[in-house]
């Protein structure tokens, strides 16, 4: 979290004063040394700690066998819904707060350097959404919290080498198998030659059944050979 200095920390306290800024998951009010999350619940934020066992966690698991070339899959918290922590991927996603992503994201990046998660990665790249949610949204969550992890990793970014072609229906309500029904054809991969051989971190907000990157890391492995990892903010259970 960034040092303020005591001319901006004076002049965010007025404003919080008119307009008081509260926790985005406990809801408690932010001091002016504070940004989106209290003190206490980034203290006692429920880790998962996969960046030391990047290869063979829980997570990681999820996708053996599913995808070719698979390398890393990591998140940084576990994600339960209704939970407190819960909150933030719902106000990122649905109370449109961007910036929210772009801090998420620069946070998620300093957990995962110390452990050296980036240092082979060649690429990132943002889960897309329709185009239709893009409008509804205003923003692709995924592309803000990338632009926070290029805050403190300076990696490329190609947001346009997979497209989404196709969302038949919500994923929220689904089991694994039919979320992976829901979306084996909803991701093209463009033409990508160039990036043959690469290891391509795709970025997300929440892993569930993995069904969503699966199929986007399929998309890509179809028109390029590359190695993929991942990493979400989320990861549930």
């Amino acid at each position: 979290m960034r040092l303020k200095s005591k001319w901006a920390c004076s002049f965010r306290a007025c404003l919080d004063i008119i307009a008081p800024r509260q926790c985005v998951a406990c809801g408690r009010r932010l001091t002016c040394t504070e940004d989106y999350l209290c003190t206490a619940c980034l203290k006692h934020m429920p880790v998962t700690g996969f960046q030391f066992n990047p290869y063979e966690n829980v997570m990681a698991k999820n996708f053996w066998g599913l995808v070719r070339r698979m390398e890393k899959a990591v998140a940084w918290f576990y994600y339960e819904p209704g939970s407190e922590y819960s909150h933030i991927i719902k106000a990122l996603k649905y109370y449109h707060q961007p910036a929210l992503g772009v801090y998420i994201g620069e946070l998620l990046a300093q957990e995962m350097k110390a452990s050296g998660f980036f240092e082979d990665i060649d690429l990132m790249v943002p889960v897309p959404i329709t185009k239709k949610r893009r409008k509804q949204r205003g923003y692709n969550q995924a592309e803000s919290i990338v632009k926070g992890i290029q805050k403190v990793v300076p990696i490329p970014v190609a947001s346009h080498i997979v497209e989404r072609v196709e969302f038949s229906e919500s994923q929220t309500q689904l089991s694994r198998i039919d979320r992976m029904c829901n979306v084996e054809c909803a991701f093209k991969g463009r033409y990508t030659a160039p990036l043959s051989h690469s290891h391509i971190l795709l970025v997300d907000d929440v892993t569930t059944t993995g069904a969503t990157l699966m199929a986007v890391a399929n998309a890509l492995q179809k028109v390029t050979d590359v190695r993929i990892s991942v990493l979400t903010v989320g990861y549930t259970h």
